[in-house]
């Protein structure tokens, strides 16, 4: 029986680390310098959510991923930014705020399209592709964030390149840092078989303005 459990602790232990050595290994090629990815020439780039404090203005973390992502729009690297993010309660609405920020740091609002339903990093790329119809993106996270990303998004069929927004050293980023070795060996596996968001709904065309998606 002990045999049985060691097996057992052994083959999910090289699972996990053959799963997160494929996910950084294909991916970290493309992570790139804001200057390459301007010359990308994407659809869309997209800003992954992080949290949004009680009065609406957005963390450490998701302050910076706007900012790259701005940056990336000011110079040229995409037509359209993709905020995507958790509003999975009335309270608590992770891309209006993302939304909110971009437009008040001089966006035009219509070029800016909300994801009410990212609910997971896998869950964005999945809709940026067959939501959004985006074929090519560039993504604004955190560079521990960037390799799970990139690898659901060229799994998916998309070409893609990730900006990098390390700018300080978070707070709790040790723990973040474990929940994404698992966090890659899910996502290995969703890419794999491909499966669908929670939640598809229409389809939005980035050909049109970016308030449609606030309805």
């Amino acid at each position: 029986m002990v045999a049985w459990a060691l097996a057992l602790v052994l083959a999910v232990l090289v699972v996990v680390v053959g799963t997160n050595v494929a996910v950084v290994a294909t991916t970290c090629d493309d992570i790139v310098t804001p200057e390459e990815a301007a010359g990308f020439d994407a659809d869309a780039i997209v800003v992954l959510g992080a949290a949004v404090h009680p009065d609406g203005t957005p963390s450490n973390m998701l302050r910076d991923r706007l900012d790259d992502g701005i940056a990336l729009y000011q110079a040229g690297a995409a037509p359209k930014i993709i905020m995507s993010g958790d509003n999975g309660t009335a309270s608590y609405n992770e891309v209006a705020a993302m939304k909110a920020y971009a437009v008040e740091h001089g966006v035009p609002a219509e070029d800016v399209f909300c994801d009410h339903a990212g609910f997971s990093t896998y869950e964005s790329m999945y809709r940026a592709k067959h939501v959004f119809g985006a074929d090519r993106i560039v993504v604004a996270t955190q560079t521990y964030h960037l390799y799970r990303a990139l690898y659901a998004a060229l799994g998916l069929g998309m070409e893609a390149v990730g900006v990098p927004c390390d700018y300080y050293d978070y707070s709790g980023q040790l723990l973040r840092d474990i929940r994404e070795i698992p966090a890659r060996t899910k996502d290995f596996f969703k890419t794999l078989f491909k499966v669908p968001s929670t939640f598809v709904g229409d389809p939005i065309s980035l050909d049109q303005s970016g308030d449609v998606t606030e309805e």
